[in-house]
Formats: C-alpha cells, sequence, structure tokens
C-alpha cells in the first residue's frame, strides 16, 4: 500500500487466526461510515504475531489482496503481549497509534472515535469500561470482576486513568518516543507507558465502551499473569516514587493482594454437596 499514513491500530496477536478476518473487516467498515471522524485511507493495520504457524499469515494475505491495508510481522525470537505492542509502534507509519486486542472484545467500531481523539493536546487515549454509560464488566464471573477490580485498585497511585487495564488504548508517537525502560514483559503495556511516557492527567482522554465477547479462542488470563501483573507493579511503584514512599505502598499491595488472594479462592471454591447415606446409600 502507498500513499500517507496518519494513524496506525497495532494489534499483538498468538493463535488468533480466526479472529483476524473479522476485526480487520469490520474495522474498516467502521472507518468507511459517512459519519467516520477519519478516513480509511489514512489508516493501516499492523498484526504483530508470535509465530502462531496458525493460519494467520495466509489470512493477512487474503485481506491484503482485497485491498486492506493490513500487514503483519512474525516474531520467531521474542514473545509476549507488551513486547509486541512496541515492536508494532516501532514500525508504525502513522504518528496516532492506537493498540486492540485481537479478540473481538475490543469493538472495531470504537476505532476511529478512539483514533480522532488523539492530538497534541491529548497525548494518550484510553478505552474504559468504567464511567460514561459503558458497560463495565457485568457479563463476567464475580471471580474475574474482582481480579479486575483488585488490579485497577493497586494501579491508583501510578496514574489518574480510570481503566489502564483494558488494553485498548491510543498514544502520539512523540510521546511513544519520549518513554524510556519500558518493561518488554510487563503486563499492561498501557499503564507502563502512561508512567514511563509521563502522561500528564489534562493529556489523557477516555472513550467508554463494552467489552465484546470473544468469539474464537480461549481466554490468556492465568495465575501466571497475573503474578507478571504484580511484578510489573512492584517495577513501577519503585520508578515512580523515591525508595521509602515505593517501600510502603508495596507494603500495603502485599497486604491487598493476600486479601484479595484469599476472597478469589473463596468465590472460585465449588459449594460441596452432603451425599445422602439415607436408603439406597452407599
Amino acid at each position: 500500500m502507498s500513499g500517507i499514513i496518519d494513524y496506525t491500530i497495532v494489534v499483538p496477536a498468538y493463535k488468533e487466526a480466526g479472529n483476524l478476518r473479522p476485526l480487520v473487516t469490520r474495522i474498516f467498515a467502521a472507518l468507511s461510515r459517512i459519519d467516520s471522524p477519519v478516513p480509511a485511507y489514512l489508516v493501516e493495520v499492523i498484526i504483530v504475531d508470535d509465530n502462531s504457524r496458525d493460519g494467520s499469515e495466509q489470512v493477512v494475505q487474503s485481506l491484503q489482496q482485497e485491498g486492506y491495508n493490513v500487514r503483519i510481522i512474525i516474531r520467531t525470537t521474542e514473545r509476549g503481549l507488551s513486547s509486541a505492542v512496541v515492536r508494532g509502534f516501532q514500525e508504525a507509519q502513522g504518528d496516532n497509534m492506537l493498540c486492540m486486542d485481537a479478540d473481538l472484545q475490543h469493538p472495531p467500531e470504537y476505532v476511529p472515535q478512539m483514533l480522532a481523539t488523539l492530538s497534541p493536546t491529548k497525548q494518550f487515549v484510553l478505552g474504559t469500561r468504567y464511567g460514561g454509560g459503558a458497560g463495565s464488566d457485568e457479563g463476567w464471573p464475580l471471580y474475574r470482576r474482582v481480579i479486575s477490580n483488585g488490579a485497577r485498585m493497586l494501579a491508583l497511585p501510578l496514574t489518574s486513568a480510570s481503566d489502564p487495564m483494558s488494553g485498548f488504548f491510543g498514544i502520539r508517537k512523540e510521546s511513544f518516543l519520549k518513554a524510556r525502560n519500558l518493561n518488554p514483559h510487563g503486563f499492561k503495556i498501557a499503564l507502563d507507558l502512561l508512567v514511563k511516557a509521563h502522561i500528564q492527567s489534562t493529556a489523557i482522554a477516555e472513550v467508554p465502551f463494552t467489552f465484546g465477547l470473544r468469539s474464537i479462542g480461549e481466554s490468556k488470563l492465568t495465575g501466571k499473569v497475573m503474578m507478571r501483573y504484580l511484578e510489573h507493579l512492584a517495577e513501577l511503584y519503585w520508578f515512580s516514587y523515591h525508595a521509602p514512599i515505593a517501600f510502603v505502598l508495596l507494603l500495603l499491595t502485599v497486604i491487598i493482594l493476600f486479601a484479595w488472594h484469599y476472597f478469589t479462592r473463596t468465590v472460585e471454591a465449588p459449594v460441596e454437596i452432603p451425599i445422602s447415606k439415607g436408603r439406597g446409600g452407599h
């Protein structure tokens, strides 16, 4: 594809071949609407794939042949969501960059508004599940809601953003280039960028959205992922505050985590039904 590109959408992916076609076609359908504030011809989509070997490359090639401005980067020596996003931003042609998941939980219909919100005065745009009529996470089971809200609460000392956990966010390239010591193994790259690019609260715009449903593939939320998030928080606390303050915050975090861990185990525990030993029992 040729021409001027002002906007880049980066999609980190691993074994998401079944979602790539609906994702890309819905993005460009939203951008092609007559009321879209961003024209489709100014936008590119970059899929950063961690060597899935599931047909993702063939899907992208087919979309290219149909005229969609999409390309794929296959990484064979690196793994991880955060480093994939950073790689996509480094390769971006546009000065306005958006990150979204491949699993369709970030509805492509919000893309035009998210992209249009970025400006010299709004350096960061965040899709938020909280406030402004957003659907929050009401469809999730209780333990997922507890985890989500606990993660948000632990990030409060680091940013005024209402939902740095959503993963649906955009940043201007000028701010991205100011960020230093990004954590390629961090659990949430949006939070890392908010802190390390020194994004002021006045430079953050928020767009309420409702999570879509994953149609193909499996959720990647695991206990290991949550532990990586906690390690990432510890690193960000140390980055943002002087040592004594960081120590106090980390101590409070540990206390909260113990309570959080106990509660999530409690709500996930199956209810035991006693077996009757009456007539017919063994």
